[in-house]
């Protein structure tokens, strides 16, 4: 629980994301070696972060090439009167919040900033990361260390960026968030649909991101967002780990009070002027099914509006794939099949498995049962996830003869 704000503590000694997770290890060990003989400290946060900063003092002194480095610390210890807890809500926040915009520097890959952020502000252990994105341990880990010289070697500042150069990096920071959400909600590969440990992690990440920056529309947005998405975890999944598409599920489980987060962030995500943004749109988008006690009930044709709204601010074939079925619903699938048609030659969706998925119920609505059928074994094929592959087969084989 201390782990991201003892980094982001001595980070902003040592400038160095890599050298202040080793101090924050050694903090944590010195821990477990005094503690039970002489008993938890009546404020552990402060004697491990005061230990953390201690050590980093001790370990530029050892270092000469650190020289420079010992200089700036012995200034900032020198210069300020610190408390190794927070004095005021914005203290070691602010370390924390410079912590996830440096994991998430776009200097760095898509996939390093991922596992970077897990590792430093989910406080998840290497293998954990591995195993949730299905990668060799060894491969994960110097990824990890590849980034951390990364962001040494370009000499990125531990700080929180100002200005146009604050709207970038935002914008990187909560695509990370967002895709660790992701591969949590809906696994691209392995034997389960669902990665819970993933999802909390980054709403617990969008969560802290909104407390700390609250007048950033889309950081409200994106938190609106993941909180619908995960008020409907307990209907996903059926006994054995099916998937339960949305017209299946059962609306009683999923969490109202998720879904309560969800509007008030939402509704400051409007108040900060900041309801056109793509994430708030996509939360406006979710609040829909939300709003609607039954599948029945849902309002179609605001989803397919905000789909729409949604694809003129970031045009994409995937936007469009759900707009079109948004479009199926309010005004009947031929229509959709006109939109899903259209993005057959698509190069991005060549091998994205949803697209033949849906064109398969579009034709199965329709009536043409064996066009459907090959749409969805080839789905099936597409997928590398072996939940979603057996829905597609199943409902491949469930399908009624072709009528004349």
């Amino acid at each position: 629980m201390e782990s991201a704000r003892i980094i982001a503590g001595v980070a902003r000694v040592v400038r160095d994301v890599g050298i202040a997770e080793e101090i924050a290890q050694d903090a944590l060990v010195a821990a477990l070696e005094q503690w039970p003989r002489e008993g938890v400290p009546d404020r552990p946060g402060a004697w491990l972060m005061a230990t953390a900063r201690h050590r980093a003092v001790d370990l530029v002194r050892r270092r000469e090439t650190y020289a420079r480095k010992l200089a700036e610390a012995g200034r900032e210890l020198t210069g300020e009167s610190y408390d190794p807890e927070p004095s005021g809500p914005g203290d070691i926040d602010d370390d924390v919040l410079r912590l996830i915009f440096t994991a998430c520097h776009p200097v760095l890959s898509a996939e390093a900033r991922t596992a970077l952020t897990l590792r430093l502000v989910g406080g998840l252990r290497t293998d954990e990361i591995a195993r949730a994105f299905l990668v060799p341990e060894p491969t994960l880990a110097q990824r990890i260390v590849r980034a951390k010289r990364t962001l040494a070697k370009a000499g990125v500042p531990f700080e929180v960026p100002y200005g146009q150069d604050r709207a970038v990096r935002l914008g990187s920071v909560l695509e990370v968030i967002y895709l660790i959400f992701n591969e949590g909600y809906a696994a691209t590969a392995g034997d389960d649909l669902l990665r819970p440990a993933l999802c909390e992690d980054a709403l617990r990440l969008a969560r802290v991101l909104a407390a700390l920056m609250p007048k950033e529309p889309e950081v409200h947005g994106l938190a609106a967002l993941l909180e619908f998405q995960a008020s409907r975890t307990a209907a996903r999944t059926g006994p054995g780990g099916e998937p339960v598409l949305l017209a299946d599920q059962n609306r009683r489980l999923w969490s109202r009070l998720l879904i309560r987060r969800g509007f008030a962030a939402l509704e400051r995500a409007v108040e900060q002027g900041g309801g056109a943004g793509p994430f708030a749109l996509q939360a406006a988008i979710a609040g829909c099914h939300a709003r609607a006690a039954t599948y029945e009930e849902t309002d179609w044709a605001r989803i397919a509006a905000f789909y729409g709204l949604l694809a003129a601010r970031t045009p994409s074939p995937v936007v469009e794939l759900n707009r079109a079925v948004a479009v199926s619903m309010a005004e009947g699938p031929a229509q959709a099949l006109v939109i899903v048609d259209a993005l057959a030659a698509e190069p991005a969706l060549s091998a994205y498995h949803l697209l033949p998925s849906v064109r398969g119920d579009l034709l199965a609505r329709l009536g043409r049962t064996a066009q459907a059928r090959a749409e969805f074994e080839r789905a099936a094929a597409l997928t590398r996830n072996d939940q979603e592959r057996a829905l597609l087969l199943r409902r491949a084989r469930e399908l009624p003869p072709e009528g004349p």
